[in-house]
């Protein structure tokens, strides 16, 4: 009795077992590489376009897999990684614009693994290639914004109270106001002053030359630069959802920088545009002609440089105020974005157009841009790269106010759906709260990330060998049962990642790989244990129930503590550290089940019902 299992316990082992066996079969089938295909009006495609677009890419060589049709959309997979791009850009030389071409990566998984919600391990960077972005803040630029953001209620505080005011200057950490007389002005500090302490005030001149000049102290200055990253963060993650990349890394680097991750991502182009897309929208009313000159600004049309408006200055709302967005077309067919705005967004909204209705109100898109600029030393003669940045600001649309709008209304005015959904999701993710520039670009090709993918199973192939080898060699059949359990332990591994949605990189292979020889070390404790019994005299039976009893407490104090430094690793760590503490967090646990639970069912399942004489060890 002293090797056996109650009846329970074994079953208890044999479920798991199946379960992770289940959960570990989606890895054996890999996403296929597609492009998905839908109508640009939202109906279905007819089949003839298709044909088409089958043919075309049947003479340039690319190979289909199959072609599958859902909900109106069209999936073409492809047997080659590397035709996916040519593949898009046949179809949409062939459709225009009558249809949406995306670059997609079809499940491939059997329907009957997925009736369980059973999926593969999500693939890093560096297994299946993406791009790597490095940003960088710029923080002047926050400044500058805040502080133009902060005229512009000054502005409107000063008229509402009726005091008179000729101009404002934005400056590097400063804005200021002209007054006609020292009275104005200082009545004008005693109202701002009050709504906006964050600003060291100071006069300057006397009567028609008196200035209010407002300068940032350097707390507060700290404090909008720290925003505007963090802020910068929240959007960027928002937007990467939106793109719909699986585990993609946003984090911030140091005191201005950002790094964006995007594994899977073949597009670069199209996620750089997504990424770094600085787009915001103002709303203003078109100025009137007996609207002072320094109250207003003209601007053109984004599609007809010929076209302009002249605008107030003061805006009624921005991007920031939109809660929800989305693209459609209108009862003419053309691109539309629907919007909704926010409580606050919302009345300031209806206040400005209840009292304008006749008059047109202008939608302005706003976007931060930059050039480099090669500049050469007279002296030295070293080159360096000078970042320009200058903005750009267009019209998209201008309209009479018909009546009072609300919460909800639309922009139209846009070249293409393409321009309303790539504005529609900036606007859903939010605006940047300063603009932000490309210091790095890294792409990693599907070939090296497939290279990798390869290297990293041979590695654990060669380390699974060896302890194999080893375990046979040293334990006879205890090492059949050693290597057995080892087996299990990689498909319950490599099932609870699955389930759990872990992300596999290259340090998580490396998780695997110290895994395995970790996995085993339980084993040669107990197998130790036994035969030292054995050397002192004990039966057969009961030094393999010994063995496994006086070792248990040495494996778990082991493990606990290497599970420990892996909880911290994850805890401080970032990137490839964080996938070599998940892998090695949840291989240490399914080893001790391995090693304590399962090797042992073997062991009484062969010796425990039977009387033994000699023991292979």
């Amino acid at each position: 009795m002293l090797n056996r299992y109650p009846l329970w316990k074994y079953l208890l082992i044999l479920v798991v077992l199946v379960v992770g066996l289940i959960y570990a079969l989606p890895n054996l089938f890999p996403a296929d590489p597609a492009i998905q295909v839908s109508s640009a009006q939202g109906d279905a495609l007819d089949e003839r376009q298709l044909t088409r677009v089958e043919e075309a890419l049947n003479e340039r060589g690319i190979e289909i897999k199959t072609i599958e049709q859902e909900n109106g959309q069209w999936l073409i997979r492809l047997k080659n990684n590397d035709d996916q791009l040519n593949a898009r850009d046949v179809a949409t030389d062939i459709l225009g614009n009558q249809a949406t071409v995306a670059l997609n990566l079809a499940e491939a998984t059997p329907s009957w693994l997925q009736a369980v919600s059973a999926s593969p391990m999500t693939l890093g960077l560096d297994l299946r290639g993406g791009v790597h972005f490095l940003l960088e803040v710029d923080m002047d630029a926050a400044l500058t914004q805040r502080l133009e953001v902060n005229a512009s209620a000054m502005r409107e505080l000063l008229r509402g109270e009726r005091i008179r005011y000729r101009n404002t200057e934005v400056a590097e950490r400063s804005l200021s106001i002209d007054f006609g007389s020292s009275d104005d002005r200082d009545a004008a500090r005693r109202l701002i002053s009050r709504d906006f302490p964050d600003f060291d005030y100071s006069s300057e001149g006397d009567g028609r030359t008196s200035r209010l000049v407002m300068s940032l102290s350097d707390q507060t200055v700290n404090e909008i630069q720290d925003y505007a990253v963090n802020q910068n963060l929240t959007t960027l993650r928002n937007r990467v959802d939106e793109l719909g990349v699986a585990e993609p890394m946003v984090q911030r680097q140091g005191p201005s920088q950002i790094v964006v991750e995007l594994p899977g991502i073949q597009d670069t182009v199209a996620a750089k545009r997504i990424v770094g897309a600085t787009a915001n929208l103002e709303f203003r009313l078109e100025a009137r002609s007996d609207t002072p000159d320094m109250e207003t600004e003209r601007h053109t049309f984004r599609n007809d440089t010929s076209r302009s408006a002249e605008l107030m200055r003061d805006v009624i709302i921005t991007g920031d105020s939109v809660s929800s967005a989305s693209h459609s077309f209108d009862e003419n067919g053309r691109p539309q974005v629907n919007i909704n705005l926010d409580g606050t967004g919302g009345t300031l909204m209806n206040r400005a157009t209840r009292t304008n209705i006749g008059r047109n109100m202008a939608v302005l898109f706003i976007e931060h841009k930059s050039e480099d600029r090669v500049e050469t030393d007279p002296e030295t003669g070293l080159e360096t790269v000078v970042r320009e940045p200058y903005v750009e600001r267009g019209l998209i649309s201008l309209a009479t106010i018909q009546s009072a709008l609300g919460n909800s209304f639309r922009i139209t005015g846009l070249d293409s759906p393409t321009e309303a959904a790539e504005l529609a999701l900036l606007l859903r993710s939010g605006s940047l709260a300063a603009p932000i520039y490309f210091v790095q670009e890294r792409t990693i090709g599907p070939s090296l990330g497939a290279e990798n993918i390869e290297r990293g199973l041979l590695s654990v192939q060669i380390g699974l060998m060896l302890v194999v080898i080893f375990m046979l060699a040293r334990y006879k059949v205890f090492g059949i049962f050693a290597n057995i359990a080892l087996a299990l332990n990689l498909t319950l591994l490599i099932a609870v990642m699955s389930m759990l949605g872990a992300t596999l990189t290259l340090p998580g292979i490396a998780g695997i790989v110290l895994t395995l020889g970790m996995a085993v070390d339980a084993n040669v404790l107990i197998f130790e244990r036994i035969r030292e019994e054995l050397r002192n005299g004990m039966s057969i039976q009961q030094a393999i129930h010994a063995g496994y009893e006086r070792a248990f407490t040495s494996i778990v104090d082991a493990n606990i503590t290497t599970l420990l430094v892996a909880v911290i690793l994850f805890s401080i760590g970032t990137g490839p550290v964080k996938g070599f503490a998940v892998t090695l967090s949840i291989g240490i646990l399914t080893s001790m089940f391995t090693a304590l639970l399962v090797t042992r069912a073997m062991v009484n399942l062969t010796y425990g019902s039977k009387p033994v004489k000699k023991l292979w060890i």
